[in-house]
């Protein structure tokens, strides 16, 4: 039986206890019907998570895009595969079909081939949301390069950090980005990363502004002269199934990015089937995901999930907000969007605006709305349900993260029950347990816990690179024999999943996790700051807004503090981005520190919060006159 393209509840429930009890059987059934394999597996999965250590599909041969475009030439070879939607909706949007991309692909990887790029080789790709950016990572993926992929919202000292962390050989680039109305210089940006990243031989420039820029003789080459020289085709490298496909760098919360290896052959099967399932896709439809493909949704559900199904997936370059707060409503009516995928921060903005402007458009076609990056809030949820899919559309919440490579809690619409602010079920194959702070496992529904993985899924990611003790003392060791989430969560009375949010010093930003331990490090760098602490506060656009409490070296001194205040956005937007800026800054001459010297960030939130009624027990406290002194300084 195949357990492919779930379509009823009963069907779900039969699937997942499938998925449960025999799980090796399950994923083999849906590894062997749906890829295509240049030698099959000798050992369906291999796993302990004391090392941890996981393997699925170990020793199979294959190669990721053969999945993704070839096997589809003869069946879809005019099909859209890329519908690319710029930034300037006067310029006209891009079709490229399964036969295009393959050629553009083979183009680019012999390109590669060309600067020296070999099997297992680093490559850093820096570009905004254009065809080449997709293009890019399949060219890796076709000769066995590993694709690191980083924001092009990060600043020149978060790049120069994650390319020397990989050793990167290459970076992919543009002269420059749209975003909205403003033009960003990528390049220059790259030039001042490279500055400290001795390893890069080579960097790949394309054309998007034509903006005027520097070129370094020797490392930099403009790439459509060479694209214009390269065959349209290229043999596709022979990979292992546990071979690397990817870097992808996520906030840790304590200081260094962390790099989630993920490997080829179960990244490529958990995809697939849950791009398929969690929404529904079938021919002909026209799939939308408003993510950046420098982050993990981008990966999965715009490039590699849709394209192994043989799907339409748009990519589009701008912001929701230009040229105005119906360019998504009009992409939707424009190319008549099936299924639309954004986040709770997009939402929340978008509702903001009302519904007169979204009564201007036709937004008849969609069938699935989709909800990724942070719990989605009720209000939101309401709104985005009842306006925008007019209460026939489900609205899949879904709960993952970039260590888990793809969805992990979700409903399957149509199939599952929707509940606000609820994930609700695991999908098939996910072994979802909820734990106390002693390590027991809370059995039974409605408890709250903290949230952990008891079975490896196949797109579990493998370990950090080059920091496996990382890896396993972030994920396997606060709870033993489990894959720790870093989310608390509850259950409800019919095992519903809602998602509490992070128990670590990491918060969700717009649907961004940011380490509180990188900013802090950035403030604390300007010359006036002895010492900072950030807490998340409530957003009602970004979910949560960041609050900095910081300590001057002279708390008495004359100076401008609203100047201040932009001197230390500044310096964050440099180290970290413009992403990471504070919202409030509270200046204070102390911080709520128990005797160990640990910072009681619990107390700072519920004051950022104003929820000081009840602070809990301040007694412990090293210094605890300092809390009433916040208080009644607070913002």
């Amino acid at each position: 039986m195949s357990n492919y393209h779930i379509k009823h509840l009963e069907e779900y429930f039969q699937v997942y206890r499938k998925s449960v009890r025999e799980p090796e059987n399950f994923w083999e059934e849906i590894a062997e019907e749906h890829f295509l394999w240049r030698k099959k597996w000798d050992k369906v999965l291999t796993w302990d998570f004391t090392k941890p250590e996981v393997k699925w599909f170990e020793g199979a041969q294959l190669n990721i895009t053969e999945n993704c475009l070839d096997r589809h030439l003869t069946t879809r070879g005019d099909k859209t595969a890329i519908l690319f939607e710029p930034n300037n909706p006067e310029e006209p949007a891009e079709a490229i079909s399964y036969r295009q991309l393959y050629e553009r692909v083979n183009q680019m990887a012999n390109i590669l081939k060309a600067q020296g790029i070999q099997k297992g080789d680093r490559v850093c790709i820096y570009l905004p949301m254009i065809p080449e950016l997709a293009i890019s990572l399949l060219a890796c993926a076709r000769i066995g390069a590993i694709h690191s992929v980083v924001f092009a919202g990060f600043s020149s000292t978060a790049l120069s950090t994650r390319i020397n962390d990989s050793d990167c050989k290459l970076v992919l680039t543009s002269d420059g980005s749209y975003r909205g109305d403003k033009t960003i210089d990528l390049k220059g940006i790259v030039d001042e990363a490279l500055e400290s990243c001795p390893g890069v031989q080579t960097v790949l420039v394309t054309k998007r502004t034509g903006s005027d820029i520097q070129m370094k003789k020797g490392r930099d080459l403009w790439l459509q002269p060479l694209l214009n020289e390269a065959s349209t085709f290229c043999e596709a490298e022979s990979m292992g199934a546990e071979d690397p496909l990817f870097i992808l760098y996520t906030s840790g919360s304590t200081g260094m990015p962390k790099g989630m290896v993920h490997t080829i052959a179960g990244y490529m099967v958990y995809t697939a089937y849950t791009f398929k399932n969690a929404f529904q896709y079938r021919e002909p439809d026209v799939y939308w995901c408003t993510a950046d493909i420098g982050w993990i949704t981008g990966h999965s559900y715009i490039v590699y999930g849709p394209l192994a199904n043989g799907a339409t997936t748009l990519l589009f370059e701008g912001v929701p907000h230009y040229p105005d707060f119906g360019r998504f409503w009009n992409i939707i009516e424009k190319h008549k969007v099936n299924q639309f995928y954004t986040a709770p921060t997009a939402i929340r903005a978008l509702a903001k605006q009302g519904t007169e402007v979204l009564e201007q458009y036709d937004l008849s076609s969609l069938k699935v709305l989709g909800s990724v990056g942070e719990p989605i809030n009720e209000e939101a949820w309401h709104w985005y349900n009842d306006n925008v899919g007019k209460g026939k559309s489900p609205i899949i919440d879904s709960w993952w993260q970039t260590e888990t490579g793809g969805i992990m809690i979700t409903p399957i619409p149509y199939v599952t029950p929707t509940k606000p602010t609820y994930a609700t079920l695991p999908f098939p194959g996910i072994q979802p347990v909820l734990m106390d702070e002693t390590g027991e496992e809370l059995k039974g529904n409605q408890v709250e816990g903290r949230l952990c993985i008891k079975f490896p899924w196949p797109s579990i990611a493998r370990t950090i690179w080059g920091n496996h003790k990382r890896y396993k003392d972030t994920y396997f060791s606060t709870f033993k024999n489990m894959y720790f989430t870093g989310d608390g969560a509850l259950r409800d009375e019919v095992g519903y999943y809602r998602i509490t949010g992070r128990v670590d010093d990491v918060i969700i930003v717009s649907g961004h996790n940011l380490g509180t331990a990188p900013i802090e490090d950035a403030i604390n760098e300007h010359p006036a700051v002895a010492e900072s602490a950030i807490v998340g506060y409530p957003h009602d656009i970004k979910g949560n807004a960041l609050y900095g409490y910081v300590i001057l070296k002279d708390f008495g001194a004359t100076r401008d503090r609203d100047n201040l205040r932009k001197e230390i956005n500044q310096i964050i937007t440099e180290q970290i981005g413009p992403i990471a800026k504070l919202d409030k800054i509270q200046f204070t001459q102390g911080l709520p520190k128990t005797r160990s010297g640990k910072i009681m960030r619990r107390i700072l939130r519920k004051i950022a919060c104003k929820e000081t009624n009840d602070l809990g027990d301040t007694s412990t406290l090293l210094n605890p006159d300092v809390v009433q002194e916040i208080i009644n300084e607070a913002l």
